[in-house]
């Protein structure tokens, strides 16, 4: 059963001279993570805020939950939760205080809404800091309470744009937990994002958009083998260049690319490639300066599919709501 829906989307801004939404199609199958992938201004906040019934496209067909977001907004609201790229929240409240304020505005009551709170402050690990303004929080804390009130009315279909926007490694880690759990609670959940890495991680399928447009989808690992896979670099003395290049490219079976003293080329068995180019580098008496093996990049994926690398192009700012019945 299809949990989303968005079939032939358009939406433009500036009297029509930014489509930010060029005949959008795509869903998402109940159940599932879909990942829409693609650049600052691709259309991701756009479709989201169409989906979460925060704005209304110029035309096309949307539903969630089997309900048409145009026609009946007040009915998709009650079903969905919505994690934008901004933190709703008060800064001046504390923790607790926000989420009950949610709670309150989901009409729970207010000894639902104590117990929602103190249930989801649990669960997002922020019960030491439950009476702390939100202002002394952390951006990867902020970022966890935000997911929380978006969780106030458990959703069965949840949007998260762009959840890790502004968190450094660790703290996009620890997102990603957090999203995993939610993942295994049978949520239906739309990620946008601008990482590959991310989508790899917690999507069941990927969509890349491209200026308003779905320009290709699949399973990571689909997706990685239209792009080219995985690349093995190794960094060596000028002396070592040639002897390098001999051996990558019979790990590789393909040819080696020379950038200075940087030999690089495909590799479709990944750690396992970097393993046997370290024992034949060592057999060898090469020592490498660097060697990694490294996965296709945002840019590596767009200069595959457009031949074009990824650009910002404009799309109208997302604004600080939420969806959900008020």
């Amino acid at each position: 059963m299809k949990s989303i829906t968005a079939q032939h989307l358009v939406k433009t801004y500036r009297n029509g001279q930014v489509r930010a939404l060029d005949d959008l199609t795509l869903d998402v199958e109940e159940g599932t993570v879909l990942s829409v992938l693609g650049p600052n201004g691709a259309g991701k906040t756009t479709a989201v805020r169409i989906l979460a019934t925060l704005l209304k496209p110029d035309s096309g067909i949307a539903t969630v939950a089997g309900i048409d977001v145009i026609k009946h907004p007040e009915k998709v609201r009650e079903l969905i939760g919505l994690s934008g790229q901004y933190a709703a929240v008060d800064e001046t409240l504390t923790g607790w205080d926000n989420l009950v304020m949610f709670g309150r505005l989901y009409h729970l009551g207010k000894a639902a809404s104590i117990k929602r709170a103190e249930d989801l402050l649990e669960r997002f690990s922020l019960t030491e800091s439950a009476k702390r303004p939100i202002k002394t929080y952390s951006g990867g804390m902020r970022r966890r309470l935000d997911l929380a009130a978006s969780l106030i009315v458990q959703p069965k279909v949840l949007f998260l744009d762009e959840p890790t926007t502004g968190l450094d490694p660790r703290g996009r880690q620890e997102m990603w937990g957090v999203i995993q759990e939610l993942v295994k609670g049978g949520v239906t959940l739309l990620l946008t994002t601008q990482y590959l890495e991310e989508a790899d991680q917690l999507a069941d399928e990927i969509a890349v958009i491209d200026r308003g447009k779905v320009i290709a989808r699949g399973t990571s690992d689909a997706l990685k083998k239209q792009v080219g896979g995985e690349r093995l670099e190794i960094t060596v003395e000028n002396s070592d260049i040639a002897k390098t290049q001999e051996i990558i490219a019979r790990i590789s079976g393909t040819a080696t690319h020379t950038d200075v003293r940087t030999i690089s080329a495909p590799v479709s068995t990944g750690s396992l490639a970097l393993m046997d180019a370290l024992r034949a580098l060592d057999e060898a008496t090469i020592h490498p300066l660097d060697i990694a093996l490294k996965r296709p990049s945002l840019d590596d994926v767009f200069l595959s599919l457009t031949g074009h690398v990824a650009e910002e192009t404009v799309e109208e700012p997302a604004k600080k709501k939420r969806g959900g019945k008020k």
